[in-house]
């Protein structure tokens, strides 16, 4: 299997059926909704114009590319619409490498030339991130091709295969060609997507929250910077802003949200469900530095007369984050909290054990109004994992978790 680079097929000439010199190759492109690693095109540049050769049409690449049909049957190029251009849409494009989990700039294209039933078949097999790809570029044309391949072969790869590649795209025209490309990065930890983010200029920033699903747009938002959050988040339409908001913790949403201005989080709330404007609603009512405008409303309660066997079916059933199932909290018929149960007690436990005696002692819990620095002591002293917040009557209203508190003393670094 032969590997071709992209910057040395370009420019290569290019004979028709006839064994005719037509023209050269100007750009090698794919079809992503086909195939995102197939080339599928050559545009070539002719005398009359730039036109389009299907690569089906290609008998043969060898020491030039040779078309099994007349030029004259070859279509001119009106738009490369649904086409994916090498040259013009990767090389020097910065991309998310989503095996090293950082942003590199690519330098070259290595395509892997096969055969397939006697024809030639050139497939994108990797990108070329590292010094061999730029001094093939610089020298091209330089030098003679035989002393600059000598020289590379000194040169130590640098490549990224190309099922590790995420494109990121800026040109709004060309999105949803390329969104297969960015169902990749859902795949890496949000912490791991915010860091990437982080790095990016804002137009790329918003690229890549408009092609992610939106549950992985939002936890990477809530691992962001805070000034960073909220500089895509107003680059951002109201109503893909509401989509994303929606699927985040309702703490860390109404946390976003108190930095915007008012009419910016009126039409993102106007955009949401009611379930979920609802509480993001309430919590917006709170002083942000509170135990009340830090905690989670998702959290896990049963009744006090509960045993073990109930709280597992709770906790089957439970659609909250993981970070708040730590613990299971007992209340009474009047949501009043009466008690705490670590979920690893439930482990030794059996089905008909009462919950009631499993329960934590002492039962640490915060009022709405408690402040940040009280509710970071209540947590260092007590090595907590989450923190029962209550309003003047001990109703339990909501959770403040560990993250939390890492994102509060983060915030503050």
């Amino acid at each position: 299997m032969a590997i071709v680079a992209l910057t040395e097929l370009l420019g290569t000439l290019v004979f028709d059926s006839a064994g005719e010199r037509c023209g050269r190759v100007r750009e090698v492109a794919l079809t992503p909704q086909e195939d995102r690693s197939r080339v599928s095109t050559f545009i070539v540049k002719t005398k009359t114009g730039d036109r389009v050769l299907p690569f089906a049409a290609i008998g043969s690449i060898n020491g030039g590319v040779y078309a099994t049909t007349p030029s004259n049957e070859w279509i001119a190029v009106d738009a490369a619409e649904g086409l994916f251009l090498l040259e013009r849409d990767l090389l020097d494009q910065q991309i998310i490498d989503v095996h090293g989990r950082k942003v590199v700039r690519v330098n070259d294209v290595d395509l892997h030339q096969e055969t397939n039933n006697n024809r030639p078949m050139l497939r994108v097999a990797s990108v070329d991130v590292g010094i061999r790809g730029a001094v093939r570029r610089l020298l091209k044309g330089v030098v003679p091709m035989l002393a600059l391949r000598t020289l590379l072969v000194q040169l130590p790869p640098r490549i990224i295969p190309w099922d590790f590649v995420d494109l990121i795209e800026t040109d709004p025209a060309r999105r949803v060609k390329l969104k297969i490309s960015h169902d990749r990065l859902a795949t890496l930890h949000p912490a791991d997507i915010a860091d990437i983010i982080e790095k990016l200029a804002p137009d790329e920033r918003e690229a890549i929250f408009e092609t992610l699903d939106e549950e992985t747009a939002a936890g990477a938002l809530e691992e962001v910077q805070p000034k960073v959050q909220k500089a895509i988040v107003e680059s951002l339409d109201s109503e893909r802003v509401a989509e994303i908001v929606e699927e985040m913790n309702p703490d860390a949403a109404a946390d976003l949200l108190g930095e915007l201005p008012e009419e910016k989080t009126e039409k993102i709330l106007e955009g949401m469900g009611q379930e979920g404007r609802e509480e993001i609603e309430e919590l917006l009512e709170f002083g942000e530095n509170t135990a009340a405008g830090r905690m989670n409303t998702e959290y896990l309660a049963v009744n006090v007369s509960s045993n073990v066997s109930d709280a597992i079916e709770a906790l089957t059933k439970f659609e909250g984050g993981i970070e708040t199932v730590s613990t299971i909290y007992l209340v009474d018929s009047h949501d009043t909290l009466v008690g705490a149960v670590p979920l690893s007690k439930l482990v030794l436990a059996k089905s008909t054990d009462p919950l009631l005696s499993l329960t934590q002692e002492p039962l640490i819990f915060s009022s709405v109004g408690t402040g940040d620095k009280e509710v970071v002591e209540l947590f260092d002293k007590y090595n907590l994992f989450t923190l029962p917040v209550v309003d003047g009557q001990r109703k339990l209203v909501g959770v403040i978790t560990s993250d939390d508190i890492i994102s509060l003393l983060r915030a503050k670094l």
